[in-house]
């Protein structure tokens, strides 16, 4: 544990912008996996504090980057909450953690909360016993989209497809915890 602790203090020093989005996405993530919400007051409040945190820090260019990660994380996820597969507090969330991280961090933490995403889906079907009838519905599903492209009518998703959901707010937060930990 001491070695833990020994190896944080440098990486606190280097990464002191990091603290603060690190905590605020794993309180995002206790809301989300506590009451499957992430509330407005850490969404629209962490935004705002990011965006004050890009200007205190970094002047008039970091509120500027902040913006810029803060639209990148909105529209990065508007599409899949507009096809129903998110909320729209993971919609905001990621915005607020784009505010903190600005545009290039805030990519990043796209994709490693996607990995983190895919991560705790798979961990989630193999505890539910449900990963092979998972596969086998996604499987004919590319099927069906293949070789019936001229359908304008789609099935609707089956029952297990549809009860497998996962608090996204805890994928953001494993992503974060990917992204200092790459940044160390």
């Amino acid at each position: 544990m001491s070695d833990w602790l020994s190896n944080l203090g440098p990486w606190l020093k280097n990464h002191p912008d990091l603290i603060l989005p690190l905590l605020l996405s794993l309180g995002m993530a206790a809301c989300d996996l506590k009451t499957r919400r992430i509330p407005n007051s850490l969404t629209f409040g962490g935004a705002l504090g990011g965006l004050g945190f890009q200007l205190g820090y970094h002047g008039f260019p970091g509120f500027l980057d902040g913006l810029a990660g803060l639209g990148l994380g909105f529209f990065l996820l508007l599409g899949p909450y507009m096809l129903g597969g998110m909320g729209a507090g993971d919609v905001k969330a990621s915005a607020a953690l784009g505010a903190w991280l600005g545009l290039g961090r805030a990519f990043s933490l796209f994709v490693y909360m996607g990995l983190g995403g895919g991560l705790i889906i798979l961990v989630v079907l193999l505890w539910q016993r449900r990963l092979v009838a998972g596969i086998r519905e996604g499987w004919n599903s590319l099927l069906n989209l293949a070789l019936c492209r001229h359908s304008d009518s789609k099935p609707p998703p089956s029952a297990s497809l549809r009860q497998t959901t996962i608090p996204y707010g805890a994928a953001m937060a494993l992503g974060m915890a990917v992204l200092c930990w790459r940044l160390a």
